[in-house]
């Protein structure tokens, strides 16, 4: 075997990649048939194998997506690569054959609705230095992924990531990995898919690790999907049918998604209307029975190790970059604590929030209450939930801020840190040159994760309700009891679970699922992705 040229045989044919220093890489492995034509909107389905060695040193084509996110456009993929190919796998391992290493799978984020895992920042070189075997992969964001539709499958986004981690179990150990160890990664969008595979039964014994980073706390409603799809299509002036979708050009339909601002329909969309996005996991009683903190919380995923936690400053990312945090008035600030805090010993969420944080202007209410509400109280009540059950669990805050001024310890600026990336988005938090703080701080972070995904114990001492201790990456690094402890008690009565509609849904706009309808339900059912 050429050792610059790697050729390993999977289940569907051999591939060829290329050797980057002491990490073999190789790129566009589908783990799935292009779902298009007859399989559009279907759960997937096993790629079809192929004759010869198969070039795979380019990654596969981004899945249709919205074109309104932070991140740069993908890179293009091979030439003559099939455009549809949109579900391939990438593999990033430092020892090939018999090596029997910890895997790491990333799950990107981006709101549900955008995401490639030919990002430039999420090349698993450096960590797949760490000694583990690092797997990367596409899967369907936005109306493709998330669209709620009568007759097909709800979640097809959660059922792609499950076919990959099928096609890890059953080739991973080809490129030097364990499939009894594997551990399951993602931020935001990412980390949010990361809890609904915690408790999907068609996803058991597929990974035995979970780090969830920066936990997106919405999951809606079969109405409350129905109701958006609703809303996309008539911005594309469609029917909401899966036969009308199903023809219609991929693009149209991300832009008519594009189109849909929750913060249009905040009477009926309730706390989804403080959001940019129109997408989240649907708890269908199929794909995904039930919310996961109340799933965690029955003893659901007790056997899977988890990591979680969040950052500091979370939703400043959102105000900052758009240019709004300055701007942000009374009433803004008073509509949000009124629309998203929980009330507490009697009071009313805006009251709380003001006595609790006395001290704090607008713009810093503002950001708080988006914070905890969208990200750091869920997470924290992950921790929560799985720790209660009898899970190991572990909790980290990142406080370390960017050096691009205002930015502070934002929300996404744990990924370029993890994965040693300090171009795109990792340019925009530290600038053209990354401090050597952060630089040591990410070298940190990526040993943890790492070394969690060896034998499951990160570092730091596992969560409990009594102690709550919890990773601190700052400068320097800590531990150190929760440090959000006037959220934590403000949010200490409120449960996350499943966002609904407002007000009755109009039974004209809502799509009713008939489970004897289309081929895939009952193959979800009974577990069966791989027809």
């Amino acid at each position: 075997m050429d050792e610059t040229e790697p050729v390993v045989r999977t289940a569907g044919g051999q591939v060829r990649g290329r050797m980057v220093a002491d990490v073999a890489i190789f790129r566009g492995i589908p783990f799935a048939r292009p779902p298009v034509g007859g399989l559009r909107f279907a759960a997937p389905r096993p790629a079809e194998p192929w004759d010869g060695v198969r070039e795979a040193t380019a990654f596969g084509p981004p899945p249709p997506q919205s074109g309104s996110m932070l991140t740069p456009p993908p890179p293009s993929s091979a030439s003559g690569a099939d455009p549809d190919d949109w579900l391939t796998v990438n593999v990033f391992s430092p020892g090939l054959g018999a090596a029997g290493l910890p895997v790491m799978v990333w799950i990107y984020g981006g709101a549900y609705r955008s995401g490639t895992a030919s990002n430039p920042g999420y090349d698993g070189t450096l960590l797949a230095r760490q000694n583990v075997v690092v797997v990367t992969f596409n899967y369907r964001v936005g109306v493709e992924g998330y669209a709620y539709l009568p007759g097909v499958p709800a979640n097809r986004g959660l059922l792609d990531q499950v076919a990959a981690l099928h096609w890890v179990r059953e080739n991973i150990a080809a490129f030097g990995g364990d499939p009894d160890r594997v551990t399951v990664f993602g931020e935001s969008a990412g980390a949010g898919a990361i809890a609904a595979l915690l408790v999907m039964p068609v996803a058991a014994g597929l990974f035995r690790r979970a780090i969830a980073q920066s936990v997106p706390g919405t999951f809606f409603s079969p109405a409350l999907a129905a109701d958006v799809t609703a809303a996309i299509a008539a911005a594309a002036g469609l029917p909401a049918t899966a036969e009308a979708f199903a023809a219609a050009d991929p693009a149209r339909l991300a832009t008519a998604s594009d189109a849909v601002r929750p913060a249009d329909h905040a009477a009926r969309w309730g706390r989804v209307a403080h959001t940019d996005t129109p997408f989240s996991p649907v708890v269908d009683g199929e794909v995904l029975p039930a919310a996961p903190w109340r799933a965690l919380a029955m003893g659901t995923g007790r056997s899977i190790d988890l990591v979680t936690g969040h950052n500091r400053d979370e939703f400043r990312l959102f105000t900052e970059v758009a240019g709004t945090r300055r701007q942000i008035t009374a009433e803004a600030a008073s509509r949000a604590l009124q629309g998203l805090a929980p009330g507490h010993d009697g009071e009313d969420g805006e009251t709380a929030y003001r006595q609790a944080y006395p001290d704090a202007d607008l713009k810093t209410l503002f950001e708080l209450v988006n914070s905890d509400w969208l990200f750091r109280m869920p997470s924290l009540h992950l921790a929560q939930a799985h720790a209660a059950a009898g899970g190991r669990t572990f909790l980290y805050e990142l406080s370390y801020p960017a050096s691009v001024a205002g930015l502070g310890a934002c929300h996404a600026i744990d990924v370029p840190l993890l994965f040693g990336v300090y171009a795109g988005l990792g340019q925009l938090f530290f600038g053209p040159e990354p401090p050597a703080s952060a630089v040591r701080l990410g070298d940190l972070m990526r040993s943890h994760w790492a070394a969690f995904a060896a034998d499951g114990d990160p570092g730091w001492p596992q969560y409990s309700p009594g102690h709550r201790m919890t990773r601190i990456f700052a400068d320097p690094p800590d531990v150190a009891p929760y440090p959000e402890r006037t959220s934590l008690h403000l949010w200490d009565q409120h449960r996350f679970g499943v966002l609904d509609l407002t007000a009755d849904p109009d039974p004209d706009m809502t799509p009713r699922s008939d489970p004897q309808k289309g081929p895939d339900r009952a193959d979800i059912r009974a577990g069966r992705l791989r027809a």
